[in-house]
C-alpha cells in the first residue's frame, strides 16, 4: 500500500472484520491500543520506537476467558504462502505476553487464521528470514483456523 493513511484504512477494515467475527463467536470485544488514541498521541507513537506502538488492537472476553488480539492484514504473501510479521511486532508481542500472563495475545491474520508471537518465533528460529531481517516469514500452513482458537459459531449458538 502506498502510504500510511491507506494502510491504516485497510487495517481498520480488518479490525472491524475481526471484531465482528469474535462477536459472532460469543465474545465481548473492545478496541484498545494505538487506534483508540487521539490523533496527537497516534502521531507521537508513529515517531517513537516504544513497544506501545505494538499494543494489541482488541481485548475480548467470553465467560471467564480473556484474550488480546493484534489484527494483522495484508497477509499471507500471494507469492510464497508465508506471512510476513515484523520482528518489532513479534518482540513487542513476546514482551506483552510475558508481562500480562496468563492473558494470551493472538495475531489474527488477513485470511482469518491465527498465530501467537511465540509460535511465530518458534516456526522461524531456523527458517528463512526476510533479507532485511525486519520480518519473520511463517508458512501459512502453521496458522490455526479462527474457529479452532475462538470456538465455532455453531457451538456458541447451541
Amino acid at each position: 500500500m502506498p502510504n500510511w493513511e491507506a494502510r491504516k484504512a485497510a487495517g481498520d477494515r480488518h479490525e472491524t472484520r475481526v471484531m465482528q467475527a469474535l462477536r459472532d463467536h460469543g465474545w465481548t470485544v473492545q478496541a484498545c491500543g494505538q487506534g483508540t488514541y487521539p490523533a496527537p498521541i497516534q502521531d507521537a507513537l508513529r515517531r517513537t520506537r516504544s513497544a506501545l506502538r505494538q499494543f494489541p488492537d482488541l481485548i475480548a472476553a467470553r465467560g471467564g476467558e480473556l484474550v488480546t488480539i493484534d489484527a494483522k492484514d495484508r497477509m499471507p504473501s500471494t507469492h510464497s504462502n508465508r506471512y510476513a510479521i515484523s520482528a518489532t511486532a513479534v518482540n513487542a508481542g513476546l514482551l506483552f505476553t510475558a508481562t500480562h500472563a496468563p492473558t494470551p495475545l493472538y495475531y489474527v491474520l488477513g485470511d482469518m487464521r491465527v498465530l501467537t508471537p511465540a509460535e511465530v518465533l518458534h516456526y522461524t528460529v531456523h527458517a528463512l528470514r526476510h533479507r532485511s531481517g525486519a520480518y519473520h516469514l511463517v508458512s501459512s500452513h502453521q496458522a490455526h483456523p479462527f474457529d479452532e482458537v475462538f470456538g465455532s459459531e455453531a457451538a456458541h449458538a447451541a
